[in-house]
């Protein structure tokens, strides 16, 4: 059916459920439809004749402008996810595609851009991401949901908690949600690294002392047990304690009580155990080193974390959450990882589990401001070594559109023939892409 030509396009532009605006050559706004209207808060009458960065205080209005990308490598820009700033202040996401509008001799006269609204995807997104968390604890892997199946009532109880598992797998985190669902979450929530204090300043530490116990104590130092009065105290290395201490320790979890450094009175011990350990406990009451005792009081409940080369499958997950975190804390819109960049983190076996894969991504935000993160943003330990070297003067010989042939394949080739991973790493679209193929075609390259 052809296209009616007495139908005025301003009366197709204002029907249509996308945000549409377009520019002149001056970045002037030219036209703004109702549903562009509806979305940043503000009037056509107020929008046009404006500069289109006054109008949209977008995220790529610091010198990333789609318009501006579009109309330099002469192809359109399609669903690039950023969010505009609304009148009223809110943030709004928005899926944004471009394209040059050209007079009818060809000549590129300004732009046209249309956006569609994401708040309601984002919410859904958000509600689906929901259902795979528990408390700050990202996942959805069979082992990880018996752990949350258990752990409100494990959290209710007032029982010693062990929990076991490698570095890295957010021992941590598992601690402060026990304390969050329990009783006590009013209360303090106290944690010690067992490992990282010398041991003549551990026990200070952990029991404080009194005035005078030693040259330097003028007056009283409350301990971390009686700071964590009411609450939660998370006892992490526990492995590493040394033997005097287990003693002490063994008689705070028995008799509910411990006695400072240059104390005479016991003093109460109102608080909840959860203690963590890289190590194996068994092996170490086996060979000594640890306490049998004090072993079977800690392990009333034990909660062994899985690594994270055994739940791979919350691998997509964990990317999402710590990308959305850098995201806001950095002031970034990195939209994701690339399919190269995930299948190696996809065979990659971390050794430092979640936290390695948070450290991968920090790394990677440093090197990538916006759009996907490609494998040379990874750090070089985790980037393909390269099978063989191309001779620079081979690849940059030949004329321009040679040059651009070879660079183009080079591409295909890195990215075993994705082209849709070609296209993000070239910075192109696909039509441009498929242009500069049909053009290598044609001329042989």
């Amino acid at each position: 059916m052809p296209f009616p030509r007495d139908l005025p396009l301003e009366d197709v532009f204002s029907s249509i459920a996308d945000g549409l605006f377009t520019v002149d050559a001056d970045w002037n706004v030219t036209y703004f439809n109702e549903a562009a209207e509806r979305i940043t808060g503000i009037s056509a009458s107020e929008a046009v004749g404006c500069k289109c960065w006054d109008v949209f205080r977008s995220s790529l209005c610091d010198g990333n402008c789609a318009l501006k990308a579009c109309l330099q490598n002469g192809g359109p820009i399609t669903n690039k996810s950023i969010f505009v700033v609304r009148r009223d202040g809110r943030k709004v996401p928005i899926s944004i595609s471009a394209s040059p509008l050209r007079n009818a001799r060809g000549e590129v006269i300004g732009g046209v851009e249309t956006f569609r609204d994401l708040t309601e995807i984002q919410v859904m997104r958000k509600r689906v991401k929901e259902l795979y968390k528990f408390e700050d604890i990202v996942g959805r892997s069979p082992a990880l949901e018996k752990i949350f199946e258990i752990l409100p009532q494990v959290s209710r109880s007032e029982a010693t908690v062990l929990l076991l598992g490698e570095s890295g797998t957010g021992k941590e985190l598992f601690a402060r949600a026990i304390h969050n669902l329990s009783t006590r979450k009013d209360g303090p929530f106290v944690a010690v690294n067992c490992g990282a204090l010398p041991d003549t300043l551990l026990e200070s530490e952990l029991f404080g002392y009194k005035a005078g116990a030693f040259t330097d104590a003028r007056k009283d130092k409350p301990g971390r047990f009686e700071l964590a009065r009411g609450g939660t105290i998370f006892l992490d290395e526990i492995g590493d304690l040394p033997a005097k201490l287990q003693v002490k320790l063994l008689r705070v979890l028995q008799e509910k009580a411990f006695e400072p450094l240059g104390g005479v009175h016991p003093v109460k011990a109102n608080v909840r155990v959860v203690a963590a350990t890289n190590r194996n406990l068994e092996k170490l009451v086996a060979d000594g080193t640890f306490r049998q005792d004090l072993y079977y009081r800690l392990n009333v409940v034990t909660l062994r974390l899985p690594p994270l080369r055994e739940r791979r499958g919350d691998i997509g997950l964990l990317l999402d959450h710590f990308i959305e975190e850098f995201n806001a804390i950095q002031g970034k819109q990195v939209d994701g990882v690339s399919e190269d960049v995930m299948h190696i983190l996809m065979r990659h076996d971390f050794p430092g589990n979640v936290r390695e894969l948070e450290n991968i991504l920090e790394f990677a935000f440093i090197l990538c401001s916006s759009g996907f993160i490609q494998v040379d943003h990874l750090p070089e330990n985790l980037r393909p070594r390269q099978s063989g070297s191309t001779d620079p003067n081979a690849l940059f010989s030949g004329t321009l559109e040679q040059i651009k042939c070879r660079a183009v394949r080079a591409a295909l080739q890195r990215n075993d023939g994705k082209r849709m991973a070609t296209c993000r790493e070239l910075g192109i679209s696909k039509d441009t892409l498929r242009r500069m193929l049909a053009r290598c075609e044609k001329s042989g390259e």
